[in-house]
């Protein structure tokens, strides 16, 4: 019987790239003090201590090492409205807050990005300014479901929908036929189907509620948008998933109530899952009433005791992932009399994650392995991007961040790396700061400014 031949095991690089040393690694099982060697952008060693020649150290000394945020929800609106961020500006902010990667929406680009042509397009601007490493959703609206498929091959990592009004004409709202009619057609091909989960009937019901008492303000616009709008589309869109078989992921969900649905949906082993976004988390009904324009988004900002539960919610792994629904627009689209002509939209990418690290400071590492699963593991992993990203292991991109719990700071409009200085987080003050951040084992942002010689962004295709 011949012998079985031994395949040799490859060989240790005697020479790493760079050595991240000192740090507390944070991982979603728990913060270890380890180090990490790097090399040609990929971890290579995970260990208490890492001995060897290498060409650069990074001293982690009394900061952790977070893994580099995938922020799956952002409008970065380029091309056609680069004036309100533009790949450039939204993906420097993101790094400034620690993020290595962003999956940017289909709108508010114009056109919105419903087509391949229209992904490969975006796809070339991006690779030529984002500093970070991208994916691209793809749209889903009444009548584009013969162009699934090609945004499928073009490497969408997902499809949009909106349930109520976009605000975006060229981006019309699904209705019942076409969501489910899309959800189908999204199932066939393996392509996982985002929503905005608000009921269109429902919003206009009571925004016209409102607008005949002739009331306009913050007050009025919060109620327009009750907790009901937003259960109403999560029942329905859970139930289509249940029926077509697809994937569903439901954004910005701002409510526990919505939450609970989601919960019991899964129960009847319907694949959907449940992101929040930061300032669900950080903010009140009450920070919109006094802050105005910056703090205006869709579904609203809820009441303190919603907002606690939330963060319940995320302890309890009931919520899955956790994006920025960075929104900006420029100055003037935010200034008006009448609440419900401003644009909605919070420009948040650049200090929401830090926010929530300085929140959860005093326990950090309880609190720190939660936030590095809803904010990288779990991203990748439903998003099929997780043999790459989302976590430091070995044999994944060097994708990290160090942050920094030190002297409070207060956030001013001078910091932002965003093309409008339009903020809810400004004057708010955080004992979390990301010093740096490596994207594929290079800097990219380091001590308050861009890394020289930052390395572009790469496209990520879903693992399908």
């Amino acid at each position: 019987m011949p012998r079985k031949r031994e395949i040799p095991a490859p060989a240790e690089p005697d020479t790493l790239d760079l050595i991240v040393r000192g740090g507390r690694i944070v991982t979603p099982e728990g913060v270890h003090d380890a180090e990490l060697g790097i090399l040609e952008g990929k971890i290579v060693r995970l260990a208490p201590e890492v001995t060897d020649r290498t060409h650069a150290e990074l001293d982690a000394a009394g900061r952790y090492v977070f893994p580099g945020i995938i922020d799956a929800h952002v409008h970065f609106n380029e091309p056609g409205r680069t004036e309100w961020e533009g790949l450039a500006h939204g993906s420097l902010a993101l790094a400034a807050g620690g993020g290595a990667c962003f999956f940017d929406m289909p709108l508010n680009s114009e056109p919105p990005l419903l087509d391949a042509a229209g992904l490969r397009t975006k796809r070339a601007l991006a690779e030529q300014q984002a500093c970070t490493d991208f994916a691209l959703w793809g749209g889903l609206v009444p009548g584009n479901l013969d162009k699934l498929a090609g945004l499928r091959d073009a490497g969408a990592i997902g499809l949009k929908a909106f349930m109520s009004n976009s605000g975006i004409e060229s981006f019309p709202r699904v209705d019942a036929k076409s969501l489910h009619a899309g959800m189908k057609r999204a199932a066939k091909l393996g392509l996982l189907v985002a929503v905005h989960a608000e009921d269109d009937a429902l919003a206009s019901q009571f925004t016209n509620a409102q607008l005949a008492k002739k009331k306009t303000d913050a007050k009025a616009w919060l109620a327009s948008r009750p907790v009901e709008v937003e259960l109403a589309a999560i029942r329905q869109a859970t139930e289509f998933a249940g029926e077509t078989g697809c994937a569903l992921h439901i954004v910005h969900v701002s409510s526990p109530e919505g939450i609970a649905l989601i919960e019991e949906a899964r129960a009847q082993r319907v694949d959907v899952t449940a992101e929040t976004c930061s300032h669900y988390l950080l903010l009140t009904d009450k920070d919109v009433a006094k802050l105005g324009a910056p703090a205006k988004c869709a579904p609203p900002i809820r009441d303190e005791k919603r907002r606690l539960a939330l963060w319940d919610d995320l302890r309890a792994g009931r919520i899955h992932t956790v994006g920025s629904d960075h929104s900006p627009s420029p100055p003037d689209l935010k200034t008006s009399p009448n609440f419900f002509e401003i644009w909605g939209g919070i420009g948040g990418v650049q200090h929401g994650f830090q926010l929530l690290m300085n929140a959860c400071a005093a326990t950090a590492d309880k609190d720190f392995p939660r936030l590095a699963a809803v904010l990288a593991r779990n991203v990748a992993r439903r998003f099929r991007l997780d043999g790459r990203k989302g976590r430091l292991a070995e044999g994944l991109d060097a994708d990290f961040c160090l942050v920094e719990l030190g002297a409070p700071h207060k956030i001013t409009a001078a910091e932002l790396w965003t093309r409008h200085p339009i903020s809810p987080y400004i004057g708010r003050t955080t004992r979390a700061r990301v010093t740096h951040t490596y994207v594929r084992g290079r800097a990219i942002w380091s001590d308050g400014n861009v890394s020289p010689g930052s390395p572009k962004g790469q496209f990520l295709n879903p693992e399908i």
